[in-house]
């Protein structure tokens, strides 16, 4: 029958993944209107033979189960129930791994043909033999007759006063009087002298010939280039040639054109040209995958001047975009950044400040991440070859999850890198694969096949095959075995377990590098665990770091989707500086700042956001002179006196990354940024630590088990008996004592000897002794 649900009501968040697609949803509970209930649709990303689009396909599903009505495959979706969609997705992601983005050419300086290709010059691989660089993303390249550059580019201790000098204007009062000066003109020689965006002076050249650049676009686009890259020198702070190639190109219908400054305008001109081939590269693919998506649904949904139903996306940074905003540079790691998101809200307390570590473990990786009050970001980062300047998580990445292999090689246990995949899967998955860390967890007990999907075999109806398993471990024992001496033999669980100790222990290594290598003991995090496989380990990694608590969401074999729920609006505008911090100067950067924030709340005004549920964060990027590392730094109230007071900020932040400061050395400030948030919700509610404080706890009933499982512990062995609880069957308050197992729909999770857990409203909250 029919449900009565409001219009514009129903909450829904889609995360799809490279092999799961994860849908949550909320809508008012018809009965208690004050009340609202929640869906969880799990399905494959891919499913030709079922659905063309596995979001729009969980979003079908959604709107049957929330409004009662049979709704046909194939039919275009009515929106008028929904409040909002929500989107993560890894299709850029996953293009730029695969090298299938969108063929687009490069339009660059004359005379910089290869500077992309020739790169800054790292070696990442220095000792390798045969050296393989992945090839750039564009297809062509186009030189570009024009050229500027900055007066007084030279290293100057009196840099402030041999500058050119400007009026409010913006017009020259006293030309430049440096080293280099030609003794007549206002520069080191001839052309127009203006004053850039970051406040040098700029030096025209030459300004690009339009008519030639017309004839060149002209034959790109006859040769079926359909997007392009520009990138020349100097455009982050004097944009103008860009901007008119940019007008030009989209008069002669090129469908995407990533112009450097307006993407990011930073100083540096390989990361931002990078960065720009990968977003011309990535954005149509993107937009392609969009525009399937909105098809399924009536045209209320993309027509940006309804506000409800909107759609939102995940951004890189964990800010939602709205669609005018959201491109193939910002969601590389749309589909991570979800579950940040949600470990982040869901486990801090602004009371205790404990920071959490995130760790999210899946089939082929584990994606590690640091929160403590506050997202940390970073402004460079390297996926598959390719160095972008984009603000996105810092996310640490280690190749090991329940699908990556183990063999033994040169005396040693190896875990990783390689993964077995979900084609053909761990040995036990019935198709021929290789040993994995998932067979190592079946045969000591840590995976039970009776509560696993029987989704194996030629049939997709078949458990997992433990037989399989186990006749690759006896061939691998024998192997080990015969390399070593007798009384150094093991037996199979040793081995077994050896796998396993090995495995977490590369998992502990991303963590470390957020936390000992930062100057910070990883004893005093929390560990907040989730992705499918991540109970089976969460309780000996943090044995093996120091970690006394650990925090399971209800949610989070799907928190990437859930997060998305929690997620806020975020919008930043970012200018370039080229300033000394000086009192002097400190007002003339606090009315940069001032400008940027209003036409940021002016923009989170157009998107629905307003009053206090907006709040602005402002930054400047900022470095010791004659140093190349520059750090954006958001001053905290503990610096200065109520005041933003960037200088302390700047101090504080450096000593904390390099362990000294350059005293003697000025500040400079190279850009300018602030960033806006639009809440989209008021409270999650008190947290798990004041829950934890006043929940009456009681040890589980026996009679609760569902069974008793045969699983190895290390140090204890195995335990034939150990009890096998059912998440849905235990109450808030219900204690457990490991050695158990707790299984839900999802996942396993394993509770060793020593530890405790108990079950709160959202969370299982273990303690290890």
């Amino acid at each position: 029958m029919p449900s009565t649900i409001p219009d514009k009501s129903i909450r829904i968040c889609a995360d799809r993944g490279g092999t799961f697609c994860d849908v949550h949803a909320s809508f008012p509970d018809p009965e208690k209107p004050d009340e609202r209930k929640e869906i969880v649709v799990k399905l494959l990303s891919q499913d030709p033979a079922n659905y063309n689009d596995a979001p729009t396909e969980g979003i079908r599903r959604v709107l049957e189960i929330a409004t009662g009505e049979k709704i046909s495959r194939g039919t275009t979706l009515n929106t008028d129930k929904i409040e909002y969609i929500r989107l993560s997705t890894t299709v850029a992601t996953n293009a730029l791994l695969e090298r299938k983005g969108h063929k687009h050419a490069l339009l660059i300086t004359r005379g910089f043909r290869d500077l992309l290709l020739i790169g800054n010059q790292s070696r990442p691989k220095i000792f390798d033999l045969n050296i393989r660089r992945p090839p750039p993303l564009y297809s062509t390249v186009l030189e570009v007759d024009e050229r500027v550059t900055l007066v007084g580019y030279t290293s100057d201790p009196k840099a402030e006063e041999h500058a050119v000098q400007f009026d409010k204007n913006g017009q020259v009062k006293r030309g430049y009087r440096g080293a280099g000066w030609d003794g007549k003109g206002d520069a080191e020689g001839p052309g127009e002298i203006v004053q850039g965006l970051s406040g040098e002076a700029v030096r025209v050249m030459r300004r690009p010939d339009i008519e030639g650049v017309r004839a060149d676009l002209q034959k790109l686009y006859d040769d079926g280039y359909r997007s392009i890259a520009i990138v020349f020198c100097h455009s982050y702070t004097y944009p103008e040639h860009e901007l008119q190639v940019a007008a030009l190109a989209r008069t002669l219908g090129f469908a995407h054109v990533s112009a450097s400054s307006q993407l990011l305008p930073m100083i540096k001109m390989v990361p931002r040209g990078v960065s720009s081939t990968a977003d011309a590269y990535l954005t149509p693919v993107l937009r392609q995958y969009l525009d399937g998506f909105f098809a399924g649904f009536d045209a209320k949904l993309r027509d940006g001047k309804v506000r409800s139903p909107r759609v939102e996306f995940m951004g890189s940074d964990g800010g939602l975009l709205d669609l005018t905003n959201f491109s193939g540079l910002k969601s590389i790691l749309s589909g991570p950044a979800g579950g940040v998101v949600g470990y982040a809200l869901t486990s801090w307390d602004e009371k205790k400040k404990t920071p959490v570590i995130g760790i999210d473990v899946g089939g082929t990786s584990t994606d590690v991440s640091r929160f403590a009050g506050r997202y940390e970001v970073v402004y460079e980062t390297t996926t598959a070859g390719v160095t972008i300047q984009s603000p996105q998580l810092d996310i640490n990445t280690v190749a090991a999850g329940g699908g990556s292999c183990l063999t033994f090689r040169n005396g040693l246990f190896l875990a990783g890198p390689h993964s077995a995949g979900a084609e053909p899967g761990p040995a036990c998955y019935r198709k021929g694969g290789p040993l994995a860390v998932t067979d190592a967890n079946l045969i000591l007990g840590r995976l039970v096949p009776d509560y696993f999907p029987k989704i194996f075999g030629k049939s997709e109806k078949e458990p997992l095959d433990v037989e399989a398993s186990r006749s690759a471990f006896d061939q691998l024992v024998q192997e080990i075995s015969a390399s070593v001496s007798e009384e150094k033999k093991m037996s199979l669980d040793e081995i077994v377990y050896g796998f396993i100790k090995v495995a977490n222990e590369t998992m502990c290594r991303p963590i470390r590098a957020l936390t000992e290598a930062r100057g910070y003991a990883t004893s005093r995090h929390i560990l907040a665990s989730f992705g499918g496989a991540g109970g089976q380990h969460a309780c000996e990694i943090a044995q093996l770091l120091g970690i006394k608590t650990i925090l399971i969401h209800h949610y989070s074999s799907i928190l990437s989707a859930y997060g998305l729920a929690l997620a806020d609006r975020a919008f930043e505008l970012q200018e370039p500086s080229s300033t000394f911090y000086t009192p002097d100067n400190r007002a003339v950067l606090r009315a940069r700042l001032d400008k940027l924030d209003a036409q940021v709340r002016e923009e989170l005004s157009r998107q629905g956001f307003e009053g206090a549920r907006v709040h602005t964060e402002r930054m400047l990027n900022m470095r010791f002179e004659g140093t190349d590392t520059a750090l954006m730094v958001l001053p905290t109230p503990a610096d200065g006196d109520g005041e933003e007071d960037f200088g302390a900020a700047f101090r504080r932040v450096y000593k904390a990354e390099f362990g000294f400061l350059l005293e003697s050395k000025a500040v400079i400030v190279d850009d300018v940024k602030v960033r806006g948030i639009g809440k989209t919700f008021d409270t999650l509610g008190e947290s798990v630590f004041d829950e934890v404080a006043h929940i009456t706890t009681r040890g589980v009933d026996p009679a609760k088990a569902d069974g008793a499982h045969s699983v190895y512990f290390d140090g204890v062995g195995r335990v034939k008996d150990t009890p096998v609880y059912l998440l849905e069957s235990l109450s808030a308050g219900d204690t457990v004592k490991g050695p158990a197992m707790i299984i839900d729909n999802t996942q396993t999770i394993v509770i060793i000897p020593g530890a405790t857990a108990v079950l709160t409203s959202k969370h299982l909250y273990i303690t290890l002794e």
